[in-house]
């Protein structure tokens, strides 16, 4: 379903599991910091509202958005956590560069998904303009950062659900 059609922070929070004892990284891209860091600020706030606690959320930033596919495979590695959420936010301008970083970091974080043992919730915003990365951002369509965390909650519960 578009954005446009639903807002990114609206959820039945009776749905949603909860997280006191998940763990969670995030990955963050400094590029665009006003739009990522309110992401960031929407998947911490959501995470904590559902039960996470402050030491079960590590968050590591990285320059720009196709560094997020690094972060996350390192943190993978490195870090004990039961899901990452990567924020980024790519812009697009006058040349191919943004159809290059956005199909790169999809496919890279494609292929963590299929290839790694704990899920990596997608949160790279891709907007044709800065007005629309902002209303996604905590505007009028809501913050992908609250729908990136209660998707990680989600799928978290999923794996588990499986392994029981």
């Amino acid at each position: 379903m578009s954005t446009a059609y639903h807002n990114l922070s609206d959820y039945n929070i009776q749905t949603v599991p909860d997280a006191v004892h998940m763990k969670f990284g995030i990955v963050v891209s400094e590029w665009n910091e006003n739009i990522t860091g309110a992401l960031l600020k929407g998947a911490v706030n959501t995470l904590k509202k559902n039960g996470a606690k402050d030491e079960n959320i590590i968050v590591k930033t990285v320059p720009g958005s196709f560094e997020l596919i690094y972060g996350a495979s390192e943190m993978i590695k490195n870090c004990e956590v039961d899901a990452i959420i990567i924020l980024g936010s790519v812009i697009k301008g006058e040349t191919p560069h943004f159809d290059y970083i956005c199909m790169g970091v999809t496919q890279g974080i494609a292929a963590l998904n299929a290839e790694a043992k704990i899920p990596v919730i997608y949160g790279l915003l891709t907007t044709l303009d800065m007005a629309q990365a902002e209303a996604r951002s905590g505007g009028n369509l809501g913050n992908k950062g609250d729908e990136c965390a209660i998707t990680a909650i989600k799928m978290i519960d999923f794996s588990c659900s499986l392994n029981n």
